[in-house]
């Protein structure tokens, strides 16, 4: 099979295309699944680069888990395909179905999500969808019955079912404004549909250029990402201060965030791309009583009740671009650079 194997971290000279890959087979309980389309996460970059740090060492080379990667290894967390193998156990009336895959390796309660020992994540643990041919666990490959093509439908697992667990954890709900950053990417633009089918009124932080598709999305509001004073944007615009800030970026602007919040608020995060050491005044944590979460992958739960979201047509697809599998080198080049509205997908049929 073909299939883009990393062979270490660093840049995207560690890819390396193979057309000759052996087949992967299903064992018990598991399915094979013919990719058709598998979308990029930021996970995939960080992971490459190796940027998650350790807990004793916040600069030490290490994939998600916060500890070393086994390479070669497959990525590709988001993938969408046919089922065209089953392994022992499972049902053979499974061939042919179409399915989305939850990325989501474990057993047991949303506990697991918490514990590295018990939780994998496709594509960084185990091969993932960067090839022809991924297995997985058969549970984790959901039916789905979508008139949206392969590539519109693998934008939708990571990021929005990131997305989803963050509106959860921070309990957002109807009437409430949630300041989203980040919002042009893909975690970002799932939680300004997200927001706005709970009945949340979502305000987006973009970059230059993004504004209108923010707006047309479902944006009450838009800030620019590099405003000196995201309270004072807030109120300027009419919508502020902030019930929750939903946060991918972090870095410099965490202060300005919390100050964005009104007393009793809720910042929950999921990511920090501008940089996860930061620097805040915690006098405006306990005197304004805000509560911060922490947020990370979905549980199988969660990522069944976005399936049903999809299935029901009431999330939008944003595919910004396709690229065929030799070139994910350059499909990862371009998705560090920013310069898109949504999700990257590598297109099997390209």
């Amino acid at each position: 099979m073909r299939a883009q194997f990393l062979t270490g971290f660093g840049g995207p000279e560690m890819l390396r295309y193979h057309d000759d890959a052996p087949d992967p087979a299903p064992g018990p309980g598991e399915l094979r699944v013919r990719v058709g389309a598998a979308a990029l996460n930021n996970t995939d970059i960080w992971t490459r680069e190796g940027r998650y740090g350790s807990p004793a060492d916040a600069e030490a080379t290490a994939g998600w888990r916060r500890e070393p990667v086994a390479f070669p290894r497959i990525q590709g967390a988001d993938v969408v395909g046919r089922v065209d193998q089953v392994g022992h156990g499972v049902d053979a009336g499974r061939v042919g179905q179409r399915v989305i895959v939850d990325p989501m390796l474990y057993d047991g309660d949303e506990r697991a999500l918490a514990d590295t020992t018990r939780l994998h994540y496709l594509g960084s643990e185990r091969d993932g969808g960067f090839a022809d041919y991924v297995t997985v666990p058969a549970g984790n490959a959901i039916s789905v019955d979508s008139p949206l093509s392969d590539a519109e439908l693998a934008t939708f697992p990571t990021a929005y079912a990131t997305a989803l667990r963050m509106l959860n954890r921070a309990a957002v709900t109807g009437g409430e404004t949630v300041l989203i950053t980040g919002a042009s990417g893909g975690v970002g633009s799932a939680l300004i549909q997200l927001a706005r089918a709970r009945g949340a009124r979502p305000v987006a932080m973009v970059g230059a250029g993004k504004r209108e598709q923010a707006t047309e999305l479902g944006a009450e509001a838009v800030l620019d990402r590099d405003c000196p004073d995201i309270a004072g944007a807030l109120d300027a615009a009419g919508v502020g201060p902030a019930d929750v800030v939903a946060d991918v970026v972090a870095g410099p602007i965490l202060g300005g965030l919390l100050n964005a919040l009104r007393p009793f608020g809720r910042y929950v995060t999921a990511g920090a791309i501008a940089g996860p050491l930061v620097t805040a005044d915690l006098r405006t944590v306990y005197l304004r009583q805000l509560t911060l979460v922490g947020s990370s992958f979905a549980t199988h739960e969660e990522f069944a009740d976005l399936v049903a979201l999809i299935t029901a047509g009431r999330l939008r697809p944003l595919l910004a671009g396709r690229y065929p599998l030799p070139e994910l080198r350059r499909a990862q080049q371009d998705f560090a650079g920013k310069r898109f509205f949504g999700k990257l997908v590598i297109d099997m049929g390209l």
